[in-house]
Order: C-alpha cells, then sequence, then structure tokens
C-alpha cells in the first residue's frame, strides 16, 4: 500500500462514525460519579482544586469503559491511584525545569512500556501523563500538591463507589463473551455443510478464556447460567469438524454426507439458541423446527452415519444436551456454587498481578520490542513538544504534549487514525467551548456543570467514534480551566495551535521512528507454527498413553496455539494498512500468506484428531509418544528457520512417519490406530505444504507423501 493510500484509509476510518450508543444508564452513572466529585469540591475549596478532581473524576470513569473483565471498581481505583501519583509528583518537580522534563520523560516512556500489560493499562497510563500536564499549570504549594493529587484520586474512589452502588449491566462483558462464542460455533457449523474444511474464528475463544478468568469476588457473585459453559464450547468445536470432515468423519458425497449437514444445520439453529439465551439470560428453548428437533432426538442412531462420524455426531448431541441443561432455570440442580468453572482459571486481586506485569514488561525490555520502540517514541515527542511548546512562550503549551500522548499508539494505523480524529475533534471541541464562554460569560457553576455534561457526552460517544468523544473531551476540559482567569478567545487559539503541533510531532515521530507489523509477520508466524507443533505433539502424545496427564497438556498447548494464531492474524490485519512491502527476512509477504495457510492446516488436523482422543483405559497406540517428539522437535526447528526467513526441510520427519506408519499398517485393524494413521498423515501434508510454501525458489518441490489434498485457508 502507498504512503497516499495507507494515509487516506486512516484519516477516514479515524473521522468513520458509528451509530452506536454507550448503554445510556452507564453513562449517566459515570456523569452522576464525576458531579458527585466536581461540584462539592467547587463549593468547599474553590476552581484550583475542582479541577484536580474532575480530571481524577472523568479519567477514572473513563477506565470503567475500557475493554477489560475485571470488576469496573477495580479498575476506576487503578486509575484514581495513578492519576493522583502523577499529579503529585508533577507538582513537586514543575518548579524546576529540569527537573520535571526528566519526570515527563520518565513518566511518559513508562505509560509506553504498559502497553505490554494490555491495551486497558495503555489507555490509563497515557491519561495519567496527559493529566498531570494539564493540573500543574495551576499554581500551588507542596502541601497543596499533595492536596491535588489526593481529590484526583479520591475521584477515582468516588467513581468506584457509585459502580458498587449502582450496578449496570455487571456481568454483560462476560455474557457477551460467551455468546460470541456460541454464535461463532453456530456460523461455524453452517459452513462446515458447504466446507468440510472450514476454519474456525479463534477470536471469540480466546476472549472467552480472558472472560473466565475471575476474582474471587466475581467468583462469588457470577451467574450460575455463566458455569462450565466454555469448556462445553471447547469440546463442540473439534467434534464440528471431526463429524464434517471428509477424512475423519462422514464421506464426501452419498446418504451419510447428507445426514451429516442435516444434523449440522439443526446444531447450528441450537447453538444460535444457547447464544441468545446466555446473552439475554433468559431459559433457553429448543428452536421448534425440523432439523433441530431431529437433531434432539436420536437421530443418530437411524441408518446414514457409521464409525468415527457416527460418534462424533452422538458427541455433539450430547453436548448441546449438556450446554441446554447448564440454561435450564427449572433445574437449578444441576448447576451448583461447586460447578466447575471452565478450566478452573482465576483472576487475582488487582495489586497482586503487579509482579506479573513488571515481569510482562521486563520482557518487552529490548530494542527489537514493538512497546520498547513506542515507549521510546512516545517518551521523546512529548519531551520535544512540551520543550517546544515552552520555548514558544504560549501560556497552553501543555496541549501540545497532551495531544501526542493521547494520540500515539504501538502501531501505525491507530496512530494515524487516531491523530486525525484528535486533530478534528479537539479544534471543534475547543472553537465551540470557548465560543459557548465568549458569547454567554457562564459563572463559575454554570462551568462545572457544563463540564459535568461534557464528561457524560464523552462517555456516551465512547463507541460512537474517537473524533466526535474528542469534541467531548475538549469542551469539558476548556470549561474547566475556564474556571481559571485569561483571555478566553486568546487561549482557544493557542489550543488549536498547541493541539496541531502536538499531533503533527506524534504523526511524524512514527513515520520517521516507525514499528512497521510487516517486519515482525516472520516473527509471528515462526511463533505460530512452534506452538501448532506442539499442540499436535500433545495430541499424538495423547494417543500413545492415554492415562497420563496428555489431557492437560492438550489443553495447555491449544490454548498458546489459539493466541499465537490470534497473534499472527492480527499483525496482518495492521500490516494490511501499512506502506511498507518489506518482512524483514527473504520470505516475501506471498510466502508468508501461503506458509500462514499450511500452519492453520497443521493445526485443523490436530483438532480432528483431538476429536477422537481415547479414553483413560484405552489401549497406547504402539509408537505415537515418540512420533509425537518428532513433531515437537522438527516444527520448532522449522520455527527457526522462518524466523530468519530460510527454507524449512521435514525429510527426517517423512522417514519417520513412514516407518511408524508402516508398523500401524501391519497390526489388527482399530478406530484408534486408524484416527490416528489417518491424522498423522494430514499433519504431514500441512508440513509439506509449510515446506513449499517457504522454500528458496531455486530449490526444487519435494514430494508430498500425505497424497495431495487442495490446502485449505
Amino acid at each position: 500500500m502507498s504512503w497516499f493510500a495507507a494515509l487516506r484509509d486512516t484519516a477516514k476510518a479515524g473521522l468513520t462514525l458509528d451509530r452506536s450508543l454507550t448503554n445510556p444508564m452507564r453513562a449517566l452513572r459515570g456523569a452522576v460519579a464525576a458531579g458527585l466529585v466536581v461540584l462539592p469540591t467547587l463549593a468547599v475549596l474553590g476552581p484550583s482544586q475542582a479541577t484536580s478532581a474532575a480530571m481524577g473524576a472523568f479519567i477514572a470513569g473513563t477506565a470503567t469503559f475500557q475493554r477489560s473483565f475485571r470488576p469496573r471498581a477495580s479498575l476506576a481505583v487503578a486509575a484514581g491511584i495513578g492519576l493522583g501519583m502523577s499529579t503529585f509528583l508533577g507538582y513537586l518537580a514543575v518548579g524546576v525545569p529540569v527537573a520535571f522534563v526528566a519526570l515527563l520523560a520518565l513518566w511518559a516512556f513508562g505509560a509506553g512500556m504498559a502497553w505490554a500489560v494490555g491495551p486497558t493499562a495503555g489507555v490509563v497510563a497515557a491519561t495519567t501523563l496527559a493529566v498531570m500536564l494539564v493540573v500543574v499549570e495551576l499554581p500551588v504549594s507542596v502541601t497543596g500538591a499533595l492536596g491535588h493529587g489526593l481529590l484526583c484520586a479520591l475521584g477515582g474512589a468516588v467513581q468506584a463507589l457509585v459502580v458498587l452502588a449502582w450496578p449496570i449491566d455487571s456481568w454483560r462483558a462476560q455474557r457477551d463473551a460467551l455468546a460470541d462464542t456460541y454464535a461463532a460455533l453456530a456460523d461455524y457449523a453452517r459452513r462446515l455443510r458447504q466446507d468440510p474444511t472450514a476454519h474456525v474464528d479463534p477470536e471469540p475463544f480466546v476472549v472467552a478464556r480472558q472472560a473466565a478468568a475471575l476474582t474471587p469476588w466475581q467468583e462469588r457473585r457470577r451467574p450460575p447460567e455463566l458455569r462450565g459453559l466454555r469448556t462445553i464450547a471447547e469440546r463442540i468445536r473439534p467434534t464440528l469438524a471431526a463429524l464434517a470432515d471428509p477424512k475423519v468423519g462422514a464421506p464426501a458425497e452419498g446418504p451419510e454426507r447428507d445426514r451429516a449437514r442435516h444434523i449440522l444445520a439443526g446444531a447450528a439453529q441450537v447453538l444460535d439458541g444457547l447464544a441468545r439465551a446466555i446473552r439475554s439470560g433468559d431459559p433457553f428453548t429448543m428452536p421448534e423446527d425440523s432439523a433441530s428437533l431431529a437433531l434432539a432426538r436420536p437421530a443418530t442412531d437411524g441408518p446414514g452415519l457409521r464409525g468415527a462420524a457416527r460418534r462424533s455426531a452422538r458427541r455433539l448431541v450430547g453436548l448441546l444436551g449438556k450446554a441446554a441443561d447448564r440454561l435450564d432455570r427449572e433445574d437449578r440442580s444441576a448447576v451448583t456454587p461447586a460447578a466447575p468453572a471452565g478450566t478452573g482459571l482465576r483472576r487475582p486481586p488487582l495489586f497482586r498481578v503487579v509482579p506479573s506485569a513488571l515481569r510482562t514488561v521486563r520482557r518487552q525490555f529490548q530494542p527489537r520490542s514493538a512497546v520498547f520502540q513506542h515507549a521510546l517514541r512516545l517518551s521523546g515527542v512529548a519531551v520535544f513538544a512540551y520543550l517546544a511548546a515552552r520555548i514558544s512562550g504560549i501560556h497552553h503549551g501543555y496541549w501540545a504534549p497532551m495531544t501526542a500522548a493521547m494520540v500515539m499508539r504501538p502501531d501505525f494505523a491507530q496512530t494515524y487514525s487516531r491523530g486525525v480524529a484528535r486533530l478534528a475533534g479537539t479544534t471543534a471541541g475547543v472553537l465551540i467551548a470557548t465560543g459557548v464562554v465568549q458569547l454567554f460569560h457562564p459563572g463559575p457553576w454554570v462551568l462545572a456543570v457544563l463540564a459535568v455534561l461534557c464528561m457524560g457526552g464523552a462517555y456516551l460517544t465512547l463507541r460512537t467514534g474517537y473524533a466526535l468523544m474528542t469534541v467531548c473531551v475538549s469542551s469539558y476540559v476548556v470549561f474547566l480551566l475556564g474556571l481559571q482567569p485569561g483571555d478566553p478567545v486568546r487561549t482557544a487559539l493557542e489550543r488549536v495551535v498547541m493541539t496541531l503541533l502536538g499531533g503533527a510531532l506524534a504523526l511524524g515521530a512514527y513515520a520517521l521512528f516507525p514499528t512497521w507489523q510487516t517486519s515482525r509477520l516472520p516473527e509471528r508466524l515462526a511463533e505460530w507454527l512452534a506452538a501448532a507443533g506442539r499442540y499436535s505433539a500433545a495430541v499424538l502424545a495423547a494417543f500413545g498413553d492415554p492415562a497420563g496427564p496428555s489431557p492437560d497438556l492438550v489443553r495447555a498447548a491449544l490454548l498458546d496455539s489459539r493466541e499465537a494464531r490470534s497473534e499472527m492474524l492480527a499483525a496482518l490485519d495492521r500490516a494490511e494498512v501499512e506502506p511498507v512491502h518489506r518482512t524483514g527476512t527473504e520470505l516475501t509477504r506471498k510466502q508468508i500468506e501461503r506458509a500462514r495457510t499450511a500452519v492453520g492446516l497443521l493445526g485443523r488436523s490436530t483438532v480432528l484428531m483431538e476429536a477422537h482422543l481415547p479414553g483413560p483405559d484405552s489401549e497406547p497406540v504402539p509408537g505415537a509418544a515418540g512420533f509425537a517428539d518428532d513433531v515437537r522437535d522438527a516444527t520448532a526447528v522449522a520455527a527457526a528457520a522462518v524466523l530468519l526467513g530460510q527454507g524449512v526441510d521435514f525429510t527426517q520427519l517423512r522417514a519417520e512417519h513412514a516407518r511408524w506408519d508402516a508398523e500401524l499398517a501391519a497390526r489388527p485393524a482399530d478406530d484408534r490406530i486408524e484416527v490416528a494413521r489417518a491424522g498423522a498423515k494430514l499433519v504431514m501434508h500441512a508440513l509439506a505444504e509449510l515446506e513449499k510454501a517457504v522454500r528458496p525458489r531455486a530449490t526444487a518441490a519435494p514430494a508430498d507423501p500425505a497424497g495431495a489434498v487442495p490446502s485449505r485457508a
């Protein structure tokens, strides 16, 4: 993509508005909490203190709207504490220019590194930097600095108390995450009817796993119908794939394929019904149509399906029935407080994740890390913008570094789209709010009320678009600072100029010091290949030792593979809008795309085997454990080669597979052995496709021993 096209598309994305709004009651709750802080502070302590309290209340409220499955009250408290610390330290250092510049550089670097923990931490950290730049402009003593810091923290505490006293959609995020998983399974079942080798979207499963990790407080209050459903969904996914796949399920054509399509259609409708019940909290009702009724009855006992396909269909019916039982409100005896919570995930309290967060940040502390480069870029731009504003002599110069801090993100698309939206929204908001102040000359109480209303508008438009939300944010800041003396017209002009300067510096810095996702695609592909190889090895090892700890290992390997695939797909999406084409290695984008398809086929082949894992009391498949070790080692070596942009060679693994397959072929026919042989052939075919995808151009393609079947993305 050319620079012109990339800038055009990102600018268009930044200025695009959506019709959706945040839950109005949640927006009202946030505005009420802010009002409970601002108005009493204004009445008792005055305009300067009210400004700090309002900043704390607004940013803490904004934190509760971030995408997170933690309790909203915890997010508000954490944001309030961060704001209090940044404000207090900023006040102490602002009297010494060199000290404040050093503090600004360090705080901006820390805010950039916070993205290693997650987007929520990154956004909240950036807002603490912006608030520090605003409130330190107010004259204050050391004692007053402590007071302003405590007022910012008080804003977060009040937001947390209001969230606890006025719960709204407390489990909405968890319900939506789980419902999206079942809706994705329904879509997957429909696609399998037409494309038996279709892939499922991993993102809903990744999000559902994040949502299933609860704090002890959440665990005690979780609605009963949310218990155990994610584990069932995880088991439904490979069962659907095993039923549809012509290699290990129903044949490609004939009566069995028609029966499989019929069952998949019914499963899709049942899954849709489950998704609706989970999302709404209403009882589940079996759809009243022939396909679903046929599925609900023991339809698989009739003529049609045989062998592995018959077992998959029976397992699917049982899993759907178990999910429906979980949602049956008339039989709560099946859902007790001791019911399993998925995989037993537990999210520790917020203060206990600090050591883990620090370790995560430390792992990103290396020059090649995108987060580290973002932190350096943010620190440099914030300091340069602050110094440029100070040298210019403009009183409201802090708007330049504040704009840069709120615009910059670790990737190109978000930085440029938000940059354009921020410039347009801030300019409009400053001009509108300043016009109101200039025309009507509102008093302090009216300005405070207008600021609270703009806070509510910002909360309400969080989902509408960053440009419109920025209009509300800029207006509320103008109204708050209108409590201080000054010429409003000159102030508005200075704010607009500084906003343009800060935005231009942020966008220019990214252009001069970019962090391209395109150059990191080989790294993401290598991580996914290694994780997919460990997943395949874990499943094969489960066939070799059914009584061992393999189920737990399979589960952990599946989650790692899914996370790696999700990161790869996200990197591809971000790379699509970048104005660069080089991957940083000898591999081309076309080779990476073909390799991605091959690794996806490797994962899907393993899913098919996982659907037929033997029980703990089953006889082991001879040689499966040894071949699993071979697959793990070979894919690890191949991942290193992909990372370096080199070709991969599975010649030795093909020889081991041929030997093992011949050994199994000589044994008496057995379902476990047949599934293991068929799955291993699919794995080898996927690896052969990978071998061809990344081979050097001058090298001839190796033979495909697995009986070439066209690879599906």
